[in-house]
């Protein structure tokens, strides 16, 4: 057994669940654990069960039979150290509380997994004094510094089965489907489910769209004797302007999704039925798919050799088929998000697909 410079560590997931937090999980603990003789303390429900100080060591049995479940073994919470919520509703900072738990567990270091605001609060603990190492999870994609999150790839290929299915239903009827799916400041998941999907307009939040330019598109079609289109719509998305901006949108559905509002103002402009499918949660669920599999167990096995050597403070990010230790401050704050002249955006535009913009 390799010598180790972290003795004792404590792992938990944060903010939203997604599919490959267990096998990340099982990825860091079976290699330190195995390799360097390292005890990992599972800390429960994220930063708010670091603060409330709920945890237990795990053993083998812990670990066995996770990687291919969805969800996260150790429960997540979208709590924040620095903005804890009392029952009352008052909100208090509980850095020095979280930072003093891990000081009274004998921690050398917390690895965190987690997405954009998972980083942010992370590098608060490690300002308060605690080492760190993050693994980048969502499946929103949009961690800096990382070719992808794990997370992504089972919710794109979710996303891709539902386009997929919508193909029969649509043309079964001659209809516009509109799919909503996750991504609030990044497109990255509609425009992977959109491409590969063979959705026919794709809105992302990095490319304003005109509903117009959207419903000519569709119109096209249609005199080309087209029986149905396909509309992938981010959650973030929105037209030129605004919503607001636009009066047409006000009243174009409950919840104001964008889907629904984008579903109504097309059905308006072209005169052909439309019908809005918001996936929501269904893209965070099931069991995770083997390319996350693969990169989850490849990141929680490389964080393992940094406990080792003790290198902290960083985030594991995934760099083609290796790995690279990031500084976590320049990483949290962070956003990825699509570039217009992406391979992805410039095939769907060679092949047709309009993104509502030209």
């Amino acid at each position: 057994m390799a010598k180790s410079k972290s003795k004792r560590i404590g792992i938990f997931t944060a903010g939203g669940d997604c599919p490959g937090l267990n096998a990340a999980i099982r990825g860091v603990a079976k290699a330190a654990r195995r390799k360097y003789g390292i005890e990992v303390i599972g800390i429960y429900d994220g930063f708010q069960g670091l603060i409330e100080n709920r945890w237990r060591a795990l053993d083998w049995d812990d670990l066995s039979g996770i990687l291919t479940i969805g969800g996260t073994m150790l429960r997540t919470s979208r709590t924040k150290p620095h903005a804890y919520q009392l029952p009352g509703g008052e909100t208090i900072d509980m850095t020095a509380q979280a930072y003093e738990n891990y000081r009274s567990l004998g921690l050398d270091c917390l690895v965190i997994l987690g997405g954009g605001g998972t980083q942010r609060n992370a590098l608060r603990l490690v300002e308060a004094g605690c080492n760190v190492i993050t693994l980048p999870k969502t499946i929103d994609n949009d961690i800096a510094g990382t070719d992808v999150c794990f997370g992504y790839d089972t919710a794109v290929t979710i996303g891709t089965e539902a386009i997929d299915r919508l193909h029969s239903t649509a043309d079964s009827h001659k209809r516009i489907m509109v799919l909503e799916l996750m991504g609030n400041k990044s497109g990255w998941l509609a425009l992977g489910a959109g491409v590969a999907g063979g959705a026919d307009a794709i809105l992302i939040p990095e490319i304003p769209f005109d509903i117009e330019v959207v419903a000519d598109s569709i119109r096209d079609r249609d005199r080309q004797g087209k029986r149905f289109s396909i509309v992938a719509v981010a959650e973030g998305a929105e037209p030129r302007g605004g919503f607001a901006d636009d009066e047409e949108y006000e009243h174009a559905g409950e919840g104001h999704h964008v889907g629904t509002r984008v579903g109504r103002r097309l059905e308006v402009l072209t005169e052909l039925e439309a019908r809005v499918t918001i996936l929501g949660y269904v893209q965070r669920g099931g069991s995770p798919t083997p390319a996350d599999r693969l990169l989850a167990t490849k990141l929680g096995t490389a964080s393992a050799d940094l406990l080792a050597e003790g290198t902290y403070n960083v985030m594991v990010a995934s760099r083609g088929e290796g790995w690279k230790a990031l500084p976590l401050e320049d990483v949290a704050g962070e956003r990825r998000t699509v570039p217009l002249d992406h391979a992805w955006v410039r095939a769907a535009r060679l092949i047709g697909t309009s993104f509502g913009d030209e």
